[in-house]
């Protein structure tokens, strides 16, 4: 049967519960529109606050139904202030405690909806427990690649329970991990992933929500699929010895609405794929001398460029700009770059024909926006899975350039981004260059097709109904 000509009762119903943190929230809400166009009813937990940008995110054909959540006061958390885009790092931690105490708010609910799944994220590992109870299916969405999971986060990387890895152990790959181009983290990153080792609050670590999450689901659902990342996903099998349903790489829809005027017309003054478009996210913060060498190092290659800064809330924007460019920098791009703070239409500047080159920390949902907008990629992780995602991207798949960096404090300069767009836009008949173009036009094909792409959540809501014990004859 068509999943459109399902009755509602034989219809798979999932609960989607991600973590208040857009970077959660969108694929979360990515997946709903796609398992929605498949026939399947989804309930989507979110805080209030969250509740308008989550519709606007939705399909207009979308049947999903968003149940506010009533977050429980916390000392320290601003009442009304509900995602970790307007919290700084401590508050967004006590995100973490206040979910904890919601879960006989939670339990009522799922009490009441009856889903035949709940999709949860890393932050709610008393989840499983919960929704067995009730005699409810449990799979954690894993918003990040295989090869975050497998690096990071699976019982061999910790034998020892209790005790935070050293730097040194942390920049080695776990014991049987795959042999692939990722043999080790450099300095700064693996020193940056001993966070998920930190306790707050007297609460479980990022390490620990995340292992007991994996462990005691019923299945895991990975954002990849095994053309990406075949050795990682088997790694992830082999340590949590359960089904991993593949959701594949979650390829956005293009969108519906016009790039704004302004920059349309400011793009359309360049030739085609010229510009560098460089944005790192609403939610990383460069450094003083970082935005100085980044814009530095965009002002050397010649090119024109769109140069998204972001900062911290309640900060004074223009004073941190004036700070952090570097003198005289503004009157010398004149015409030629665009320094702009705050939220543009990414999707839309990345599909303008000026734009060649984008610039970016190497999340993948902006990884797979830039392939599919046939963007060349040039990676500057930032944090935690941007890392590995970065080099997945420049080792395994060999589809973009990372900007070179020293060992111990991650730092760059105005020549290693110089150096970096050159590669990927200047030496187009050179290697590296050649075949990175090759392959990244190569991953646009399988992205694109849009038979490929479906076939994973069909595959996926079969595998789903199967273990559900929903008949789809």
């Amino acid at each position: 049967m068509e999943a459109e000509k399902r009755t509602p009762s034989s219809c798979l119903h999932v609960v989607m519960f991600p973590f208040f943190a857009f970077g959660h929230i969108s694929p979360f809400v990515q997946l709903s529109n796609k398992l929605s166009s498949h026939g399947v009813k989804i309930s989507f937990f979110s805080a209030p606050a969250n509740v308008n940008r989550i519709r606007s995110m939705l399909n207009d054909a979308s049947t999903t139904q968003i149940i506010p959540l009533t977050i429980p006061h916390v000392e320290g958390l601003p009442p009304g202030v509900e995602s970790t885009a307007e919290l700084n790092p401590t508050q967004s931690e006590l995100l973490k405690v206040a979910l904890d105490l919601m879960q006989p708010q939670i339990k009522t609910l799922l009490s009441q909806l009856k889903p035949h799944f709940v999709l949860f994220d890393f932050a709610q590992e008393w989840l499983p427990k919960l929704a067995y109870e009730l005699g409810i299916q449990t799979a954690f969405f894993s918003v990040f690649i295989a090869l975050a999971t497998a690096f990071v986060t699976v019982p061999a990387r910790l034998p020892e329970p209790g005790r935070s890895p050293t730097v040194e152990e942390m920049q080695k790959p776990p014991p049987g991990f795959p042999q692939t181009s990722v043999t080790s983290l450099r300095t700064f990153e693996a020193r940056d992933s001993l966070y998920v080792f930190k306790r707050f609050h007297d609460k479980p670590c990022v390490y620990d929500r995340v292992l007991s999450g994996l462990q005691g689901c019923s299945v895991i659902l990975a954002k990849t699929c095994n053309e990406m990342e075949a050795p990682y996903i088997n790694y992830v099998k082999s340590q949590f010895k359960k089904p991993v349903l593949l959701v594949g790489p979650v390829v956005p829809e293009p969108p519906t609405d016009h790039l704004e005027e302004k920059w349309a017309k400011w793009l359309d003054k360049f030739e085609a794929n010229s510009v560098i478009y460089c944005s790192f996210g609403s939610e990383t913060f460069l450094t003083d001398d970082q935005i100085n060498e980044l814009a530095l190092g965009l002002e050397l290659t010649g090119l024109p460029f769109f140069l998204v800064l972001n900062f911290p809330a309640n900060v004074d924007v223009s004073a941190e700009l004036k700070r952090a460019l570097p003198r005289g920098f503004l009157e010398r791009v004149e015409g030629k770059g665009i320094i702009h703070t705050g939220w543009v239409q990414q999707q839309q500047i990345l599909a303008h024909k000026s734009v060649g080159c984008y610039l970016c920390h190497a999340g993948f949902s902006s990884v797979i926006e830039a392939i599919v907008n046939d963007c060349q990629l040039v990676m500057l992780p930032q944090k935690s899975d941007q890392f590995v995602n970065s080099k997945l991207v420049h080792g395994d798949l060999n589809a973009g350039v990372e900007v070179n960096r020293s060992d111990e404090d991650g730092f760059f300069g105005r020549e290693d981004i110089k150096s970096a767009v050159e590669t990927i836009v200047f030496n187009i008949d050179k290697e590296p260059g050649k075949s990175i173009r090759a392959n990244q036009k190569k991953w646009k094909e399988f992205l694109l097709n849009k038979d490929i792409q479906n076939n994973f959540i069909k595959t996926l809501v079969e595998e789903m109904e199967a273990i559900a014990g929903i008949s789809s004859i």
